[in-house]
């Protein structure tokens, strides 16, 4: 398992491997069942503490994305079913608005944004249906 860090992303490094472990399951690199790097593996590869990988598996730990045994690796937890409205309006909802008022900041019209995620959106079933 590759994981790329960029001093250049705003976000904190933990998030950003948050981030890049969902996107790996998203784009079938990492299956259920699968083990995950050692917390000192992964801090040691991407050259950051200890802690650091540690927050980002709590993270995905409380999401259930991963699930973690004491003196066992982490593993990728099985895909989670449909989510419930009141999910979407905690999870999702707020990470949208966020993303629609920083379009909104760089000047792309609502049209211009819908666009950007329908194109998202088709390289995903691309890759879904291979």
């Amino acid at each position: 398992m590759l994981i790329s860090i960029s001093e250049q992303d705003p976000r904190p490094i933990y998030t950003q491997i948050v981030a890049e472990i969902k996107r790996q399951i998203r784009d079938g690199l990492l299956k259920p069942g699968e083990e995950l790097p050692s917390v000192r593996e992964l801090a040691g590869s991407l050259g950051v503490n200890l802690h650091t990988v540690h927050h980002a598996y709590r993270i995905l730990r409380e999401q259930g994305v991963i699930y973690l045994r004491l003196g066992q690796r982490a593993r990728i937890a099985p895909l989670r079913q449909k989510p419930t409205w009141a999910q979407v309006q905690e999870i999702i909802m707020p990470r949208l608005n966020e993303l629609i008022t920083e379009a909104f900041h760089m000047g792309l019209t609502p049209d211009e944004l819908r666009a950007i995620v329908e194109e998202l959106l088709k390289k995903q079933n691309r890759r879904d249906t291979r």
